[in-house]
C-alpha cells in the first residue's frame, strides 16, 4: 500500500470509533501515558492539540498545566511550512489556526526550540510496530524532530496500527507509541 491509501483507510477507520469507545480509549492512552517515567521526569512537554478523529489531548493538556508541567504547542509558520513551539499556561491561549487546528495564541517570547523540550507527543495518522510514523503527508514534523534530543511517544489507537509503513531516510520514527491496548517499543536505530 502507498501512504496515501494508507492515510486514507486508517482516517476512516479511526473516524468510524464510536464517541463512547474512543472516551474510554482516550482515558487508557492518558493513564498509560502519566505513569510512564519519561513523562514522570519530564517538566517541559511539547503536546499537540488534537483534531478531529484523533487520540484526545485537550484533557491531557489541562491534566499537566494542573500539575505544573511547562506545556508548549506546535504552530505552523505558514511562510517556511515549518513547526514553531510556544509556551502556553491555560487552554484559553490556544485558536484555530492553520487547517482550523488549535496553535498557541501567545506573545513571540514564548517561542521555544525543540531542544528546550524534554519529552515530545507526537501526533499521526498510522503507525507499525517498527514505530515507524505516517503523518498528514506535510513533513513538518520530520524537519523539527530531525534535532530533538527527547523522547518521542506518540498517541494512538489500536485501530491506527497497520502491519508496515513505508519508510524513506527523512522519516523520524517514534521511540514508544502508546495505544489503548499497549505500549509498542522501538528496537534499534
Amino acid at each position: 500500500m502507498v501512504k496515501r491509501e494508507i492515510r486514507k483507510e486508517v482516517i476512516t477507520l479511526r473516524d468510524s470509533i464510536s464517541a463512547q469507545d474512543r472516551k474510554i480509549k482516550d482515558q487508557k492512552i492518558k493513564d498509560t501515558l502519566i505513569n510512564l517515567p519519561e513523562f514522570k521526569e519530564a517538566q517541559r512537554i511539547l503536546l499537540y492539540a488534537s483534531y478531529k478523529s484523533e487520540v484526545d489531548t485537550l484533557g491531557l493538556i489541562k491534566y499537566c498545566l494542573s500539575i505544573n508541567k511547562s506545556i508548549a504547542l506546535p504552530k505552523v509558520n505558514r511562510e517556511s511550512f515549518e513547526l514553531q513551539i510556544y509556551e502556553i499556561k491555560d487552554l484559553s491561549e490556544i485558536q484555530p489556526g492553520y487547517q482550523n487546528i488549535l496553535e498557541p495564541d501567545v506573545p513571540h517570547d514564548r517561542m521555544l526550540t525543540i531542544k528546550d523540550i524534554d519529552l515530545v507527543i507526537v501526533p499521526g495518522v498510522a503507525f507499525d510496530e517498527n514505530c515507524n510514523r505516517l503523518g498528514y503527508g506535510k513533513g513538518c514534523y520530520d524537519k523539527m524532530l530531525k534535532s530533538k534530543e527527547a523522547p518521542l511517544i506518540a498517541l494512538a489507537y489500536e485501530e491506527q496500527i497497520v502491519p508496515l509503513i513505508p519508510s524513506e531516510p527523512h522519516d523520524i520514527r517514534m521511540d514508544k507509541i502508546i495505544t489503548d491496548e499497549r505500549i509498542i517499543v522501538r528496537n534499534g536505530s
